[in-house]
């Protein structure tokens, strides 16, 4: 089943620090105009395995190696009714996004399922913020949690992702009227996001630094300036019952901060991050990152092929 959606990249709000950082002579230049299609279609065994693996590798980031991604890819792929793959260049190209849900109360069961459930009981616990989700994930604990999992390319733009939150709720309901298990109580959302650090570098170089200011900029934590790597984040949380960010198991080598830097004043440590938005609050979340992100492109109506 194919969900198409047209996207024009040109189309997209450009920076206005970036363009102000621009030679005045660059005002002069001529850029053609790129028009990019992309494809929304369902989970496919035959095509998305590796791709899911390699987008699942870098959701986790630091902490992939903990998990049996593999597995993780067979869960999604399990149930091909449920959740979206970005694609450009067909059916059997490689996803460049993908959007699932995985019900942690009907798989808690499987191996890659406690793996899971472990790891975010664990990294909750490192946060106040986020410690009330413990007895929420223990088993017995009667509540039926959802957690979606989502990541894509660097070249995909945020306006993309409404429509595939959309599409996700839209294939819950669907399912629920088959009374397949897929009422929940709560959606849980894993993600990331990166702390502006200072740099190493400028310890040891007396190189004229060159400000430039990442976007989505979010507040403060551990004292640091955060940003996110999902803009959509921002409006998920305003609807959330806790969320909050988590450092990886495996710790970031000296240094490592500076190696991922695009910046001449501060490096960047990247770190997990969790929302947690109880299932009624969850459609009008939706609407809002719909409403927020709709003004900022021309995407156009999807429609959903069926044959």
């Amino acid at each position: 089943m194919a969900k198409r959606k047209t996207y024009d990249d040109s189309a997209a709000e450009q920076d206005s620090e970036e363009v102000s950082s621009l030679d005045e002579s660059s005002s002069e230049d001529e850029y053609d105009e790129i028009r990019q299609e992309f494809e929304f279609f369902d989970p496919q065994t035959p095509w998305d395995f590796e791709g899911f693996k390699r987008l699942l590798r870098q959701l986790f980031d630091a902490d992939a190696t903990s998990f049996h991604l593999g597995a993780i890819a067979d869960l999604i792929l399990a149930q091909p009714l449920l959740g979206s793959t970005i694609k450009t260049e067909g059916n059997e190209s490689d996803p460049h996004a993908f959007m699932t849900i995985l019900n942690l109360k009907e798989h808690e069961g499987k191996p890659v399922i406690k793996e899971l459930t472990n790891y975010i009981s664990h990294r909750a616990g490192t946060n106040p913020q986020l410690a009330p989700l413990q007895p929420l994930l223990r088993s017995g604990s009667g509540k039926k949690v959802g957690l979606i999992l989502t990541e894509r390319w660097v070249n995909i733009a945020t306006e993309l992702i409404p429509p595939m939150y959309r599409m996700l709720l839209e294939e819950i309901s669907w399912a629920v009227a088959e009374r397949e298990p897929y009422t929940f109580s709560h959606y849980l959302i894993m993600s990331k996001t990166y702390l502006a650090i200072p740099s190493l570098l400028n310890e040891e170089t007396n190189r004229p630094k060159k400000k430039m200011k990442p976007k989505a900029t979010k507040g403060i934590d551990e004292g640091h300036t955060m940003y996110y790597f999902h803009p959509e984040d921002e409006v998920l949380e305003r609807h959330a019952t806790l969320f909050g960010g988590f450092d990886y198991v495996k710790p970031s080598a000296e240094g490592e901060s500076d190696s991922k830097s695009t910046f001449h004043d501060f490096g960047i440590k990247q770190r997990g991050h969790l929302i947690l938005i109880e299932a009624a609050k969850f459609e009008a979340a939706v609407k809002e990152m719909e409403a927020e992100f709709a003004t900022q492109s021309s995407i156009a109506a999807a429609t959903i092929d069926k044959s």
